[in-house]
C-alpha cells in the first residue's frame, strides 16, 4: 500500500462550509490554548474517546484508549506580575489565617478585594503573628503586613483592634473586608467597626454596582445596602485571585501600637469530645470507607488524632457507622480543614461533599482511584498497616512533648 498522504476535495469543501451538516465533526479538535492573561485553559469538552458502543468516556487516569499509559510532561505556567508602583489608595483585608495559613474564605476574600482595589489600588493584608503561609503572591496579596508581638497572641481581640486602628491610621483603606465567620473573623470585625464607629456590611455575598448584598431572616432572605466600607463577607464572595501573581511587599507601621488593658483572659482551648462535634462544624475528620476492614483499629486511629469520624455511603450502608456520619451529596456536606478519607475510592456524590476542604489526605491501596487523585496527600499501602504506624508516630510525638515539658 503506498505512503504517500492523498487529499480528500470532498473533507476539505465540507470543511470550509460551515452550513454543511458535518461541517463541526470537521474541524480539528482544540484541547488547550493560551488565555489572554497567558494562562493556559483546557477544553473540557474535548478529554476523553468513544467507547465500543459509542458512548463518550472520559478517561481520569491519563491512560488512553488501548490502556497505556499516557506520559506527558508538566508545563509550568508563569503567571503575569500584577504590579502597583504608587497605590491610589488601599483595599485591606484582614484573614483568619486558621492553622497559620490562608482559608479557601480568606482566598474568597483576597478575591473580592482585588476587584474593589482595579488597576489603581492595592490590597494590604494584616496578619497577626508567625504564619506559615508561602502562597501570598498567588492569593492576591499586594503589601502584607505583619503585626508581631506576644500581645496579638490567643484571644486577644482588644489588641488586635489597636493594631487595626493603628493600620487605618497610617494607611486610610477606602475599605476594610474580614471574614464573617466562627474562626475570629465575625467577632474582630464587629469590635473594629464599633471601635471606627462605622456600620459594618455584614454577611456579604456579592459586591456590583456600589451594592453590597448580604444574608438576613435566618439565611432566607437577602438585604441589599451602599458599598460600606467596613465589609464583612461570608463564604464565596468572590472568586479567588487564580491568574496573576502579585508582589505581597512587606511593609510596616511607622509607630508603635497603643497597648490596650486586657480585660480578657485567655485560659486555652476547651477539650471536646470529637464525637459531639456536628459533620458540617467539624475542622478535621477522619473517614472511613469500604477499604477499611478493621473498624476498631479505625476507631482507636481517630481517637489517637481526635478527630470527627465519618464514612462514605457504602460503610454506612453496610452498618459500620451511622447515618449521621455520612459524608456526601447524599449526606453531610464537610468543610474540613483537613479530611483524611480510609478506603473511600471516591464516588462523585463523596467527592462533591469535600469540595470545601482545605486539604485532602487518602489512603488506599488503588493508586489509580478518583480520591488519589483528588487528593493533596496520598498513602498507597494496606490501611491496617498505615494506621498501626500512625498511631505509633502520634504516641512517639506526644511522649516527646512530654519529655521536652518536664
Amino acid at each position: 500500500m503506498s505512503d504517500i498522504i492523498r487529499r480528500d476535495p470532498r473533507a476539505e469543501w465540507i470543511a470550509r462550509n460551515r452550513l454543511h451538516p458535518l461541517h463541526a465533526a470537521m474541524q480539528p479538535a482544540q484541547h488547550s490554548w493560551m488565555g489572554p492573561n497567558g494562562v493556559i485553559r483546557k477544553n473540557l469538552h474535548g478529554i476523553g474517546f468513544i467507547g465500543p458502543n459509542g458512548i463518550k468516556r472520559i478517561d481520569r487516569s491519563g491512560a488512553q484508549q488501548g490502556g497505556t499509559a499516557k506520559r506527558s510532561t508538566a508545563v509550568e505556567v508563569q503567571l503575569p506580575l500584577h504590579q502597583v508602583a504608587q497605590p491610589a489608595f488601599y483595599i485591606s483585608v484582614v484573614p483568619d489565617m486558621v492553622g497559620g495559613r490562608l482559608s479557601s474564605h480568606d482566598r474568597d476574600l483576597l478575591g473580592l478585594a482585588h476587584q474593589l482595589a482595579g488597576k489603581d489600588g492595592a490590597v494590604l493584608a494584616v496578619v497577626f503573628g508567625e504564619h506559615k503561609e508561602n502562597a501570598f503572591a498567588t492569593a492576591g496579596v499586594d503589601r502584607l503586613l505583619v503585626l508581631e508581638g506576644e500581645e496579638f497572641s490567643g484571644y486577644a481581640p482588644e489588641q488586635r483592634v489597636q493594631g487595626l486602628r493603628a493600620v487605618d491610621n497610617q494607611f486610610n483603606p477606602r475599605h476594610w473586608l474580614l471574614p464573617d465567620s466562627r474562626t475570629g473573623g465575625g467577632e474582630l470585625g464587629r469590635r473594629f467597626a464599633a471601635a471606627l464607629g462605622e456600620r459594618p456590611a455584614t454577611r456579604v455575598w456579592q459586591v456590583k454596582d456600589e451594592t453590597c448584598t448580604g444574608r438576613a431572616g435566618a439565611g432566607l432572605q437577602d438585604l441589599a445596602r451602599p458599598l460600606a466600607r467596613l465589609i464583612l463577607g461570608a463564604v464565596e464572595c468572590a472568586e479567588p485571585v487564580s491568574e496573576t501573581r502579585h508582589e505581597a511587599l512587606p511593609v510596616a507601621l511607622s509607630t508603635a501600637v497603643a497597648r490596650s488593658l486586657s480585660r480578657i483572659e485567655d485560659l486555652g482551648a476547651v477539650a471536646v469530645d470529637p464525637a459531639a462535634i456536628p459533620m458540617a462544624e467539624a475542622e478535621f475528620i477522619f473517614s472511613g470507607g469500604n477499604g477499611v476492614k478493621d473498624w476498631d483499629l479505625f476507631h482507636q486511629t481517630a481517637a489517637a488524632l481526635g478527630a470527627t469520624e465519618g464514612a462514605s455511603r457504602v460503610a454506612v450502608d453496610d452498618g459500620f457507622m451511622g447515618r449521621d456520619r455520612q459524608v456526601g451529596a447524599s449526606g453531610t456536606w464537610v468543610t474540613a480543614r483537613v479530611y483524611v478519607a480510609v478506603g473511600i475510592s471516591g464516588a462523585i456524590q463523596h467527592l462533591q461533599g469535600i469540595g470545601a476542604c482545605d486539604k485532602v489526605v487518602a489512603i488506599n491501596l488503588d493508586p489509580g482511584c478518583d480520591m488519589i487523585k483528588r487528593a493533596d496527600l496520598s498513602v498507597i499501602g494496606e490501611s491496617a498497616e498505615i494506621l498501626r504506624a500512625l498511631i505509633a508516630a502520634v504516641e512517639a510525638y506526644r511522649n516527646d512533648a512530654k519529655r521536652d515539658a518536664a
